[in-house]
């Protein structure tokens, strides 16, 4: 029987049940949105830590990225300088990184929305950022207003992303999917028969 390995179970969540099931104390600011809505990413975090308006280490992580690693890069939410453009996630699409969350800006949004990659970030910009150096791969980043370790799992859709600390990744994909399986049945229950059904369904739970 093959088993279903926890990138898996987390790709298949939606994040409202991920942040119900961590408390909602890991969800990145709200600020740090998909740039299209149907981007999703579930898996371990490649961390990047920036001087503010540079770039440089984003090939640097490339570079040092397994397939299936999402790069969570702290721009300091510079909005001026992008860390990226559409030629750098051409890279990084090409070795097998995920996904990009940053705290910070991208650019060539036109085109990278055609490599249908998914980025998370604060919008985009003209602006190239710079290339002094100075980058540091592999630390704690803050990043929309959480604290990502590396390896830590990230988690996003069109509603936002989470954070998971990798040593309580099972207990919470444990618990999302019972707050699924939970809402479903609450779903068939309350509107299972239209107007009748949602009216008995209010009047057990409003007192």
């Amino acid at each position: 029987m093959e088993t279903t390995t926890i990138q898996e179970r987390l790709i298949a969540l939606p994040t409202t049940a991920i942040s119900d099931a961590t408390g909602g104390h890991t969800n990145l600011h709200a600020s740090i949105k998909p740039l299209s809505d149907h981007f999703k990413i579930a898996g371990r975090a490649l961390t990047v830590r920036l001087p503010d308006g540079e770039n440089g280490a984003v090939l640097e992580a490339i570079s040092k990225a397994q397939k299936g690693d999402i790069l969570v890069i702290d721009a300091k939410g510079n909005t001026n300088r992008a860390v990226a453009g559409d030629f750098v996630i051409s890279l990084a699409k090409g070795v097998g990184v995920q996904g990009f969350v940053v705290d910070g800006v991208i650019r060539d949004i036109a085109a990278i929305r055609e490599l249908d990659f998914p980025v998370f970030s604060l919008g985009t910009t003209v602006a190239a950022g710079n290339k002094h150096g100075g980058g540091v791969l592999g630390v704690p980043v803050s990043v929309g207003g959480v604290t990502v370790n590396p390896g830590d799992f990230i988690i996003g859709d069109i509603d936002g992303v989470v954070v998971v600390p990798q040593e309580d990744v099972d207990q919470i994909a444990d618990a999302a999917e019972a707050k699924v399986a939970k809402d479903e049945a609450r779903e068939k229950e309350a509107l299972a028969n239209g107007e009748e059904s949602i009216r008995a369904y209010l009047a057990k739970v409003v007192k």
